[in-house]
């Protein structure tokens, strides 16, 4: 037990004594056995007060300290950091939390908002009077980062890794990098094209010695923690021998009799099972496509390059952390959705940008020259009713964006763009200006009457109501129907499910928080980047990829980690090796060991987080939580209860 305790009441400017009585909270805190001083301040966290508190625990040699302020997410590292200089432990000092949970929650009661902060500060007293000194863990950890898709994001990230000193494994399901930016033809803004950029970056990860491209990859497990992660990859052959003579592949890809939709075409041709890279697609070399592959082996007997005997291959990798880059699919309309599946002559915008990168200097569709043509916007977005209820942002320029390259194309088109109100943010509002003054016509609707598409004879009808003309009902009969898709998660979850990473409501990963930690996952070591978290257009994918990098580098440049003390312990003498706390636990932070012929948990220090899920499973009670020990939180409860409030 401490008799030396010190209590600081913070009137945080009026927003804790315009409700509070602090003074009567100081002299409450007085009474109480083992306070050996108590004081009120303005400010808690302003440098004075800062100075004056590490005085005290010196000049009175104080053994713990309890801060009662604003919320501890706020200064509670402030003032573990003034005990520190002070010399005393940091876990030697408690934050007891009178803003939001007193003043700020009975603003309208200053008697009872004043009696339960001193409740709270009561409490507060009694913990730091059981707490105990600990030291922070540290752990060993590996200057290595593994970063899961190739594409512009992930590229990007290894690239940067590697320049600042650290070894990168970059690994691609496809056989081919660039993700779904080697699809795009010109981009918005630079009006550089995908290809140019996915090509630099290539080139540029070539160039690196520490960075160890592997593509027809794929992570399956996972072991270990932050900083000394163990993975295994599977590696898929490409079927193509090393070195080879490749000049009869254009034959043997001929011969090839497997024919199946192109799916980086979106569908609109077909390609082979032993298939050629397209414009934009690196490194520049064939490969089978194992799932269509029949083995006939017509294809070897053409081309000595072709090898159809190459096994898949398992390698084991040490890593000190994991970025995830693994991208999005496009939506796919439903069968009948505004008529896909339903008309030839209605595409989703990933096939228009196929179609103009594929025709000449015009735009053909089907074999038919197009001369009109309607966008519909916000298809598998802002549903108000399915799970894509979120904007996908990058949908409205690149909509606007295609249409002025089709009047590059054909001058004489006819534009309509169907939308529930243009979303071309920041500097991309200059896109929009310049489709309207190319004559393209806006219509307007809302998610109560949405446009209908349907067949009249040989033309395709799209009835509208337009909202800028006060509800009038327009058709218009478009040769071409445009329906603009928003991103949608990867359907293929393996790797999400393998490394236990959180998704939110739209099921793209979750970062702790979008502005203090936006790149973090609640997995230390695991981050994500670029649009497997949400919509992003490519310049957001790239910062967010940057950032990232700076934070796995921070993490691992010193090849030591840090980590808080407040975690499980397990008391073997009590401990059943029930197994409930491996169940309970989201982290994986126990194993079993054999300790005095008897099979026991044992908490790995570096994956526990100190979250408690296992203190109440456990049947004999044998786990507790250093910081929050049951002397500690029974000793709080046994203060609250003794108040009045």
């Amino acid at each position: 037990m401490k008799n030396k305790i010190g209590v600081y009441v913070c009137h945080c400017g009026g927003n804790i004594s315009d409700v509070v009585d602090v003074n009567k909270v100081r002299e409450e805190a007085e009474k109480i056995g083992g306070v050996a001083i108590a004081k009120h301040t303005i400010f808690a966290c302003a440098d004075s007060s800062q100075k004056e508190i590490a005085e005290d625990i010196k000049n009175l040699g104080l053994d713990g300290i309890v801060v009662a302020s604003c919320s501890p997410k706020l200064h509670l590292f402030t003032f573990r950091a003034v005990a520190e200089r002070a010399g005393l432990n940091p876990y030697n000092y408690v934050h007891a939390n009178i803003r939001e949970q007193s003043s700020w929650a009975h603003s309208d009661d200053k008697k009872g908002a004043t009696e339960k902060a001193i409740a709270l500060v009561r409490s507060a007293v009694e913990r730091v009077s059981h707490s105990v000194a600990m030291e922070p863990v540290s752990i060993s950890a590996k200057n290595i980062t593994t970063v899961v898709g190739a594409g512009v994001a992930g590229m990007k990230a290894a690239i940067e890794l590697a320049d600042m000193g650290s070894q990168v494994y970059l690994i691609e399901k496809a056989h081919y990098v660039g993700g779904r930016t080697s699809q795009w033809g010109e981009l918005f803004m630079p009006g550089e094209t995908g290809k140019s950029v996915v090509s630099y970056l290539y080139q540029e990860v070539n160039k690196r010695q520490n960075i160890n491209l592997f593509t027809g990859a794929e992570l399956v497990s996972k072991k270990g923690s932050v900083g000394n992660f163990e993975i295994e990859v599977k590696i898929t052959p490409r079927g193509i021998k090393k070195d080879a003579d490749t000049s009869g592949l254009e034959k043997a890809i001929q011969v090839c009799p497997v024919e199946v939709s192109d799916g980086f075409n979106f569908g609109i041709t077909k390609r082979k099972a032993l298939m050629n890279y397209h414009p934009g697609q690196f490194p520049e070399i064939a490969s089978i496509d194992a799932a269509t592959c029949t083995q006939c082996g017509k294809c070897a007997e053409v081309s000595e390059a072709v090898d159809l005997n190459l096994e898949e291959e398992r390698i084991t990798l040490q890593t000190g952390s994991l970025m995830i880059t693994t991208g999005f699919d496009p939506y796919e309309p439903e069968k009948s959705e505004f008529g896909y599946g339903d008309y030839d002559n209605v595409i989703t915008l990933p096939q228009l940008e196929r179609y103009l990168e594929l025709n000449g200097q015009d735009l053909v569709v089907n074999g038919k020259k197009i001369r009109s043509m309607a966008y519909i916007y916000c298809v598998g977005s802002r549903q108000p009713e399915g799970e894509n209820k979120y904007c996908s942002r990058y949908c409205c320029t690149s909509a606007v964006h295609s249409a002025i390259k089709v009047r590059e194309k054909v001058p004489e088109m006819t534009v309509y763009h169907i939308n529930r109100g243009i979303r071309t943010y920041g500097k991309q509002e200059v896109l929009y200006e310049k489709s309207s003054k190319n004559g393209d016509i806006y219509i307007q609707f809302n998610e109560d009457t949405f446009p209908e598409v349907s067949r009249n004879g040989k033309h395709t009808v799209v009835k509208v109501n337009d909202i800028l003309t006060a509800g009038k009902e327009l058709e218009i009969e478009p040769d071409l129907v445009v329906l603009v898709t928003g991103m949608i998660p990867r359907k293929d979850n393996a790797i999400g499910e393998s490394l236990k990473i959180p998704r939110g409501r739209d099921k793209f990963y979750n970062e702790i928080h979008p502005k203090l930690r936006p790149v973090e996952t609640t997995i230390d070591g695991v981050l994500i980047a670029g649009v497997c978290q949400g919509p992003k257009n490519i310049t957001e994918s790239v910062k967010s990829s940057l950032a990232a990098a700076a934070k796995t580098y921070s993490l691992l440049k010193r090849e030591e980690i840090t980590l808080e003390p407040i975690m499980a312990t397990v008391d073997s003498e009590k401990c059943e090796a029930c197994d409930k706390c491996t169940t309970a636990c989201p982290f994986g932070a126990f194993e079993f060991i054999e300790e005095n012929g008897k099979k026991v948990a044992r908490v790995i220090e570096s994956n526990c987080k100190g979250c408690g899920m296992c203190l109440p499973v456990c049947p004999t009670d044998a786990i507790e939580l250093s910081g929050y020990t049951n002397t500690e939180i029974e000793g709080m409860i046994d203060a609250l209860t003794e108040s009045d409030y």
